[in-house]
Order: structure tokens, then sequence, then C-alpha cells
């Protein structure tokens, strides 16, 4: 009876050994704020001769009002966008060893872990002429 005790605890210490036996990996990837303006709204979506209300209704509010030398509205909307991408990996193995005198428990582990941010801006400049209408649009966006 003693004899089948050991014998089952072994198979249970291996049975745990194996089922240890792991890798993990995960990918996180967060936006920290939405980009709700594009170069797309900007090129397809804002005509000359626009209202200022209805670029309102495409762009939101402007970041900045300003006026050029001439006294017209010039309206400029700037968003940033910055995604953080982490991931991680790490795993275990453990192996039973068996001895003369009774089982060991060895192990390796390993684990590795990257971070990575980017960083996307627009800026649009909407100019008005002197009857409130779009005159002109601009944009420029960038990535690093």
């Amino acid at each position: 009876m003693n004899h089948n005790f050991k014998k089952t605890g072994a198979i249970a210490a291996s049975f745990v050994a194996l089922s240890l036996i792991t890798t993990g990996c995960m990918t996180n990837t967060h936006a920290v704020k939405e980009e709700k303006i594009t170069v797309a709204k900007a090129q397809t979506e804002i005509k000359k001769g626009m209202s200022s209300a209805e670029v309102v209704e495409v762009l939101g509010s402007p970041n900045m009002v300003s006026t050029d030398t001439q006294g017209r509205e010039v309206w400029v909307y700037d968003k940033i966008s910055t995604n953080y991408n982490s991931s991680s990996a790490s795993g275990s193995l453990l192996g039973l060893l068996f001895g003369g005198s009774g089982g060991g428990l060895g192990g390796a582990s390993a684990s590795t872990a990257s971070a990575s941010t980017s960083q996307r801006t627009l800026t649009i400049v909407v100019k008005f002429d002197d009857d409130s209408k779009v005159r002109d649009v601009s944009y420029r966006a960038s990535s690093f």
C-alpha cells in the first residue's frame, strides 16, 4: 500500500509539473485620446463658401480663433493623438527529475517586455472672408 502511495504521489507531481508548463503573451494598446478630426474631413467636407456654423457641424469648435491683418476670422483646429503600445511575454518550464532517492523539481523561466509610444498631430486652419464664409482651408499632419 505504501508503494502505491509513492507511485500515486509521483504521478500527481508529474501532472502538476506538466500543467505548470505555461507560456503567456499579452499585448495592450491604449489610445489616450481618440481623434475625431481627420485630414479626409478637411479635404472632403470643408468647402469654400461654407458658413462658420457648417464648419462647426463638421469639425466642432476650434481650439483657437484669431483674426488676420484685415480683421477676418481664422480658426485653428489642433489635435494630438498619443498611442501607447506595450507587450510582455513570460514562460516557465518546470521539469520533474527522478533520482535514485526520490524526485526533485527543477525549473527555468524567462520573460520579456517592450513598450513604444507614437504620436500623431493634425492642424487644420480655416480662414473666413468678410461675410464669415470659408475662403481657404489648409492642413498639416505629422506622425512621430
